[in-house]
């Protein structure tokens, strides 16, 4: 009985470590091409999308913060 409760708990952890690699590759692939599509931009449109993502990020982190 322990022994099957072992396997089906090693079993359930190897799914979830394939998972879990899975979802950092295709993570990994979004941020890739979110760089690439970044760096593409003119220097002035550059600026700009940063400064943005960065006031929207900040307003998140602010948000949570203040619940």
């Amino acid at each position: 009985m322990r022994a099957a409760l072992l396997v089906a708990a090693a079993a359930a952890l190897a799914f979830a470590a394939a998972q879990l690699r899975e979802k950092h590759q295709e993570v990994s692939s979004t941020v890739d091409d979110i760089e690439g599509q970044v760096a593409a931009l003119d220097p002035v449109t550059r600026a700009a999308v940063l400064a943005r993502l960065g006031a929207d990020s900040a307003k998140v982190i602010h948000e949570r913060v203040s619940d």
